[in-house]
């Protein structure tokens, strides 16, 4: 066990640091367009055909005011 803390331990970790740091300063051989984060869209509205059920908009404004007290 001594072996394993002592030396194979530190090296698969520092292997493992090498590892992440090549692919990080990758990105400096990349073309200028792909270096630049990724843009971000506004999200789009959700179309009527893609809704799969019906929300009655009262109950949605407040649902606690249609639960009957004596299911509660």
């Amino acid at each position: 066990m001594k072996i394993l803390r002592e030396y194979i331990a530190p090296v698969l970790a520092v292997i493992g640091f090498l590892i992440a740091l090549i692919a990080v300063s990758a990105r400096i051989f990349l073309p200028s367009d792909m270096a630049a984060p990724a843009p971000i869209e506004e999200p789009t509205a959700i179309p009527k055909q893609a809704q799969l059920f019906k929300v009655n908009s009262a109950i949605a404004e407040n649902p606690l005011q249609h639960i009957s007290s004596s299911r509660v």
